[in-house]
């Protein structure tokens, strides 16, 4: 499951539809947004909340805001009467720390809750649920950290979210986009510190396989379309590395271009395609050697004739490897999609984008 953000006044009604369509095309299906109303200006907010949450309805998008006593206020309600906002195309509302435990168990009963996972302690969700809290409403957010350096650990993270786990409780966290970012430190928006200057998919198939999580959400407002693409690939098995890729002829980029299969023995110090030798022998492609550099982590080789029987081995390396006189290096995967290396599964379909 994955969302992503939307911050009020910061679009035009074309640029806000076109953006919910594109992202509800790429298989996103929850729209955060914050209603941190300004007290100067509550009017013109409700009326852009509001066509958000016509928006995000007929698109059959779930919409959670994020509120505040004051804004709620501004908006014309209070937390006893907070339901209500469903009728206006809002589906959960994030709660943060303060809020009174019965009034989140009364909400709870009618509509999605969204707690701060951060700060969120078994104790107090043992308690919540002793009051009836509805569980199955319920999912814990982690906070996302605009400014370097104050992003979560991510053992710390892990532990918390496994404790979270234990009552039935959705976990989801934010990572940061990679096009327009938001201001006014523009530094990205991921929860785990590590993810910063991370490509936002890599991230999030971090998050997905290694952070207990359930759901990712973008923190920034936008993302560039080789991600978009990216996650569109994904929801067909397919993961993507992005990649730079020195010039070659056809033949040898046909190799590079075709998509791969990890090897279901998959090796310490490499990825290996289980396809590329045999796409080679198939088409009497002969690799000559060239460029038999060495072979920094994340480096993209082909093996030439002098390699024998693995002629047109293809690889990506996950260490640091010497120069050989067989592999030819062809390219390297973006330092942002590194992470990628370690995440790739035994037998699982890739592409060098």
């Amino acid at each position: 499951m994955r969302g992503f953000s939307v911050y009020l006044g910061q679009q035009t009604y074309p640029e806000l539809k076109n953006y919910l369509v594109k992202m509800k095309e790429a298989g996103f299906q929850t729209v955060f947004t914050s209603l941190h109303i300004p007290e100067d200006d509550p009017t013109v907010y409700k009326e852009k909340l509001q066509q958000l949450a016509q928006l995000t309805s007929d698109l059959s998008l779930d919409l959670v805001a994020d509120i505040s006593p004051a804004s709620l206020g501004h908006l014309g309600y209070s937390f006893e009467q907070a339901d209500e906002l469903i009728e206006w195309g809002i589906s959960g509302l994030r709660i943060d720390y303060g809020i009174d435990s019965d009034i989140i168990v009364s909400l709870s009963q009618k509509m999605k809750i969204v707690l701060n996972a951060s700060t969120l302690t078994a104790e107090a969700i043992q308690n919540l649920i002793k009051k009836g809290l509805v569980t199955q409403n319920v999912e814990a957010w982690h906070n996302y950290y605009p400014r370097p350096e104050t992003g979560l650990d991510k053992e710390a993270f892990i532990q918390k979210n496994e404790q979270l786990r234990h009552y039935g409780i959705m976990m989801a966290a934010f990572v940061p986009g990679d096009a327009k970012r938001r201001g006014p430190l523009y530094k990205g928006l991921p929860t785990l510190e590590k993810h910063r200057d991370t490509s936002p998919f890599t991230a999030a198939i971090e998050l997905w396989r290694l952070g207990k999580i359930d759901k990712v959400l973008i923190g920034d407002p936008d993302l560039s379309e080789s991600t978009i693409h990216a996650f569109k690939r994904y929801d067909q098995g397919i993961l993507t590395f992005r990649t730079h890729l020195y010039p070659m002829n056809e033949e040898v980029k046909a190799i590079v271009n075709q998509t791969h299969t990890q090897r279901m023995d998959a090796a310490r110090d490499v990825i290996r395609s289980q396809n590329a030798r045999i796409y080679v022998q198939e088409n009497n492609i002969n690799v000559l050697p060239e460029r038999c550099h060495a072979r920094p982590r994340g480096t993209i080789t082909i093996d030439n004739g002098t390699n024998g029987r693995y002629e047109g081995e293809l690889q990506v390396t996950k260490t640091t490897l010497a120069p050989h006189p067989g592999v030819n290096v062809v390219g390297n995967v973006i330092l942002r999609d590194e992470l990628l290396l370690d995440l790739l599964q035994p037998g699982e379909v890739f592409v060098l984008s």
